[in-house]
């Protein structure tokens, strides 16, 4: 009888337990290059989406619930990116802040769609990855600008700047890559500019004397890249062994320090299309203190990865749940208060915030170009 009523108890506990509120964490991630030659990215990415989770948790979290962080590691890699995207849906994440390299977003997109995944990444800029959502009522999204947009304030500002030099654009195969070169090749012609070159080079390699040596015959002034920081800081580098005084010029992918571990001086006077610095908002003041005070600089898609977390958490809260639909729903049509500022979305999922400046690489950091 006493066993009975032991089994009994346990039965109702166990009943009780089950019937109560999941005390269990809303599960949220971040994804990007946690490793390989990007890697510096995918930690400006890390720190941004654990320090938003830290914030909001000790707030009240949302919806009164914490959220739980899980972190997908794509190495910029199309299929890992959607292996990856696979994974976060077998956990249950409602939120992916990612990814990184449009060419990872946009395959990992048709996933996150598919499995009613709210997507916002901090730093695809790859027109498609709006223009050709999957869902066109919403689920995909970015905080930051795109190539389309970036390339026509470079191309403008070649013309304006550097039509008297012979202008070379390369890139890197890759969606990012050859969809910057482009629209910003585009922008210039458009201005009535004439490149000089136009050329792809291999992403990972470490010897480019040949592209070097052609630029060089060529007589180019000045070098548009279309890729990341790892190979155009070895360019530039290379540029330099040969006593070529090069201008180099190239978008969002150098805001990084690694660029100038990689190029030393030789990188002095590069210049760089990004969004205005929102360390410089004052909204984010506080959140960049805090990231200061732990050592972390809060440079390049840290503050953009908090503020797609801090987006999406914001729209839950005005949905009043993390339902797919009801979440697109208030992304849609919501204004939410971020370290980017105030932004929104437009109907394609792109975010309405100021578009791109010029930066300069000078004495080993970047800051506004001054003319």
């Amino acid at each position: 009888m006493m066993k009975t009523t032991l089994f009994a108890g346990a039965a109702v506990l166990s009943a009780f337990a089950l019937a109560m509120p999941a005390a269990a964490e809303i599960k949220i991630a971040v994804a990007g290059p946690m490793t390989g030659q990007y890697a510096s990215f995918g930690e400006q990415m890390k720190a941004g989406a654990e320090q938003a989770v830290a914030d909001i948790n000790a707030a009240g979290g949302v919806l009164g619930q914490k959220l739980a962080l899980e972190i997908g590691d794509d190495a910029c890699d199309p299929k890992q990116a959607v292996a990856v995207a696979n994974q976060m849906a077998g956990k249950g994440v409602v939120f992916m802040a990612g990814h990184f390299c449009s060419g990872s977003s946009i395959p990992a997109s048709a996933v996150y769609a598919e499995e009613g995944i709210v997507q916002i990444s901090p730093a695809s800029t790859n027109p498609k990855f709006t223009d050709e959502r999957p869902n066109p009522d919403g689920g995909t999204y970015r905080v930051c600008g795109r190539d389309d947009q970036q390339g026509k304030v470079a191309g403008q500002f070649l013309f304006d700047h550097f039509k008297d030099k012979k202008i070379a654009f390369i890139h890197d195969k890759t969606a990012y890559g050859k969809g910057l070169a482009d629209a910003t090749m585009a922008a210039f012609e458009a201005a009535g500019g004439k490149p000089a070159l136009y050329e792809a080079y291999t992403a990972g390699e470490k010897d480019y004397t040949a592209l070097v040596s052609k630029l060089k015959q060529e007589g180019i002034g000045v070098l548009y890249v279309g890729g990341y920081h790892t190979e155009a800081g070895l360019m530039v580098r290379q540029m330099k062994d040969q006593g070529m005084d090069v201008q180099l010029v190239s978008g969002d992918a150098l805001v990084t320090q690694e660029y100038w571990a990689i190029t030393g001086d030789a990188g002095e006077g590069t210049l760089m299309t990004f969004s205005p610095d929102p360390r410089k908002n004052p909204a984010a003041a506080p959140v960049v203190e805090e990231f200061r005070a732990k050592g972390i600089e809060p440079e390049g898609y840290v503050l953009y990865t908090y503020a797609a977390i801090q987006a999406w958490a914001q729209a839950a809260e005005m949905a009043g749940s993390t339902d797919y639909d009801a979440v697109n729903q208030a992304l849609n049509s919501g204004k939410f208060s971020t370290v980017l500022g105030d932004l929104s979305f437009d109907k394609k999922g792109d975010v309405t915030l100021p578009g791109y400046v010029f930066y300069e690489w000078k004495n080993g950091s970047y800051d506004y170009y001054q003319q």
